[in-house]
């Protein structure tokens, strides 16, 4: 992996062990009522005739100078290209120009889906980028990262599960707010159109529009989760994760992979791994890939689906092996710690019987929707926080000082369970 600092798996877990006598539950009191979704009125496109929308963006190659800006035209496809130029330097503007496609899906018919991948981009620079045509042209930016050292201080922002209800909002504005993000790390479950009928696509569209507010100014690094399966074989709906390939590219190749739900990237400090368990293997995923997080000492393994919070001790279970019945999860100082944050906000609701009772490998854990924060600082020490919601506002719930596996393995402290 290089001169790396920090290395993060991003991976959707679907089962886990219980085990009971742990750290610290909560007492904080959440609201129990499911989620509401946000109106297709309060989502809805952009003024102008077939002005682009769903704008979003993430790294498009291995290393960090590479862009994927992704876009939806909705009547026709318009321009195919993406113009770009540094801040303070429009005399110089360059184009990327994008494929086009569109899928059907039941009785819905997408529009024209863009991408556009701008290569050999200065590092740690801001750009300013354009789309659409002489109708209607939008206008956002980005800021690329500094080149890849262990030495590079980057701030992440982790949310997952996120959904497009009142409360997913709530969480959105509050990462929003906070001017420290820089990349958002995604671990899967996004828009949940598969909670209507014949998987109602439009609110595919909806979510796209929902998360541009942040997605089209930091790249989101995606992870596909069971809500983006979409599979529905008695309506001839039979591909797998359609709607989300076709929506939201990833630089897959770039790292030699050979499925778009499995790939790695290098972001300033950060090595970052993106795996899917419902592509392929399910718990017997975390069987297999276990060993190798603890011979490679990765620093922290993020997982969503459980829609709940919830920090590990650094502890592994390689003796389990599915069949043998062996779940004894043990403290082991090489192994990654395990953060759940499925916790976005989406219509079904918090997993509130989630808190207890707590396995003995769990340090905090919290049925509330939030986000989180990972401030690398060198290639030593990291800062990690998770801000839950609360009273309209985002409220510090967990915190840990991350110490690097490979440059600093001393025992770290936490001030888990630091509630209002």
């Amino acid at each position: 992996m290089g001169m790396m600092s920090f290395k993060l798996a991003l991976v959707l877990i679907i089962s886990g062990v219980a085990y009971c006598n742990g750290g610290t539950s909560s007492s904080y009191v959440r609201k129990t009522q499911a989620s509401t979704d946000l109106p297709l009125s309060v989502l809805s496109s952009p003024p102008g005739y077939n002005a682009p929308e769903q704008v979003h963006i993430t790294q498009g190659d291995h290393n960090g100078r590479g862009m994927i800006v992704s876009w939806v035209t909705p009547l026709e496809k318009s321009s195919n290209f993406v113009e770009y130029w540094k801040v303070d330097d429009d005399k110089n503007k360059q184009r990327a120009y994008s494929d086009s496609k569109e899928y059907s899906f039941c009785n819905y018919k997408s529009g024209h889906i863009h991408h556009a991948t701008i290569k050999n981009l200065e590092y740690n620079t801001k750009y300013v980028y354009e789309v659409g045509n002489a109708n209607t042209t939008r206008r956002f930016s980005f800021t690329t990262p500094p080149e890849v050292g262990p030495d590079v201080p980057y701030t992440f922002g982790i949310i997952g599960d996120l959904g497009q209800t009142y409360d997913s909002n709530q969480t959105l504005e509050h990462y929003n707010s906070n001017p420290k993000g820089q990349t958002v790390l995604y671990v899967g479950d996004l828009s949940y159109a598969d909670n209507y009928p014949l998987h109602d696509n439009r609110r595919w569209d909806s979510w796209g529009r929902f998360v541009e507010k942040n997605a089209a100014y930091q790249p989101w690094i995606w992870t596909a989760g069971n809500h983006e399966l979409d599979y529905l074989p008695d309506y001839g709906e039979t591909v797998p994760f359609k709607p989300f390939t076709h929506r939201y590219h990833v630089p897959y190749k770039a790292s030699n992979s050979t499925s778009p739900l499995w790939y790695s990237i290098k972001r300033a400090s950060a090595y970052i791994i993106v795996l899917s368990s419902y592509s392929a293997y399910g718990e017997s995923m975390r069987v297999m890939f276990e060993p190798w997080f603890v011979e490679n000492k990765v620093d922290i393994v993020f997982s969503g689906h459980v829609h709940a919070y919830e920090r590990s001790e650094r502890i592994s279970n390689i003796a389990y092996k599915v069949s043998n019945g062996n779940c004894t999860p043990v403290l082991n100082s090489s192994a990654p710690v395990y953060i759940t944050i499925g916790d976005g906000g989406n219509i079904e609701g918090l997993a509130n019987k989630f808190t207890e009772p707590q396995p003995s490998y769990s340090a905090y854990r919290e049925a509330s929707f939030g986000h989180a924060m990972l401030e690398i600082k060198n290639r030593t020490h990291a800062f990690y926080s998770w801000h839950r919601n609360q009273d309209s506002e985002a409220v510090l719930g967990d915190s840990q000082w991350f110490y690097n596996r490979q440059w600093y393995p001393h025992e770290e402290s936490s001030t888990a369970g630091t509630v209002a």
